[in-house]
């Protein structure tokens, strides 16, 4: 039973807001995010993640496309204490659009722990062991093998990278995207494609406690600058982990140990996107998705329902987004709106 001490919505929060093509602050995040994932609701648009140490103000990647780190003035001017400030680019502010946020608290700026193996220090990076979620900036060193600090104190379960620099695509760790080795296969967060067996981005060696390790291939260690965005899970905060489909459309059951505010999906052995449920944009059951890898809006992606419960999340859908008549295995990423159980929340219950 999870037990934990702190409120999640003080590490996790989404926040929805209306653009206004005006610079303004968005307040209501409730802490200082590290990192920002927004994308447009109603209308076709790309997902844009901006990191406050990893990649700084006025800087953003897209999820959806391979393209490198744009730098744009009137994007994300500041990261401040309850949320932050948005220039006049109407690529996340839009007159009149309504938009949606992730947000993740960071923390330690400086002192991250390295050991005899670590080859790589990041340049940048803000982390909390507290929630398991660290934001990376480095340079690679072109070397298999190279060993990058990651600051959580527990080996992360899901590794997102990056490449600033050219049409490289999005590189996904998951602990869970095979039974056995999974530090063999990598998936792209940038489409839907399956996971496909290769050694040059992992170097076959699952992260540990201290380090990520990398192959050198140019997606997450050449020459260039990288973002990694790292997860590890906390008992009764969130939780990464795999679920089997039954293709019905009263579909599986994923128990978490908390109410869920935010689930992403991916299947892992077909081509669906990746899915991204939060119990904010549908205060109600069931949820919609957006998709990390498309600039679908909420009403051209269409309904592939899953309920987010107080223990978890169930699938109620036979769609393969989510839920295949093949049986497959799909992945996933958890955060928390309410814990069953914690020492200043009360316990979860049904929505």
């Amino acid at each position: 039973m999870a037990y934990i001490s702190f409120q999640p919505s003080d590490f996790f929060n989404t926040k929805l807001f209306t653009g206004t093509n005006l610079e303004h602050a968005i307040t209501g995040v409730g802490f200082q995010p590290a990192l920002i994932w927004g994308r447009q609701r109603t209308d076709s648009g790309a997902n844009y993640l901006n990191a406050d140490a990893a990649q700084g103000v006025t800087k953003y990647l897209q999820s959806n496309v391979t393209t490198a780190q744009v730098t744009n003035a009137e994007s994300v001017k500041s990261f401040d204490a309850d949320g932050f400030t948005l220039g006049t680019a109407s690529q996340i502010n839009e007159s009149a659009k309504t938009i949606v946020t992730w947000n993740w608290r960071g923390g330690t700026t400086s002192g991250i722990t390295t050991d005899g193996s670590t080859t790589i220090t990041p340049s940048a990076y803000s982390f909390n062991q507290t929630s398991g979620f660290s934001a990376l900036a480095y340079t690679g060193n072109s070397t298999s093998g190279a060993k990058l600090a990651h600051g959580l104190g527990a080996a992360p379960e899901m590794v997102i990278i990056k490449n600033h620099s050219t049409l490289n695509d999005w590189v996904t760790y998951s602990k869970y995207v095979k039974a056995t080795d999974p530090e063999d296969w990598v998936m792209r967060l940038n489409n839907g494609s399956i996971p496909v067996d290769d050694v040059t981005m992992w170097n076959d060696t699952q992260p540990d406690s201290v380090n990520i390790t990398l192959g050198n291939a140019g997606n997450v260690n050449t020459g260039y600058s990288y973002t990694a965005y790292c997860f590890a899970p906390v008992k009764g905060y969130s939780k990464l982990g795999s679920y089997i489909a039954n293709g019905d459309a009263d579909g599986t059951f994923v128990y978490t140990g908390f109410q869920p505010a935010y689930v992403l999906i991916k299947s892992i052995i077909s081509v669906p996107h990746w899915n991204i449920f939060d119990s904010t944009r549908t205060p109600y059951n069931p949820e919609n998705p957006l998709w990390a890898d498309t600039t679908g809006s909420e009403s051209s992606i269409g309904s592939y329902n899953v309920d987010l419960l107080s223990n978890g999340f169930k699938v109620r859908t036979s769609s393969s987004q989510v839920n295949s008549t093949s049986y497959d295995p799909y992945t996933y990423m958890a955060c928390a709106e309410f814990p069953l159980v914690s020492s200043n929340s009360k316990p979860a219950v049904a929505r």
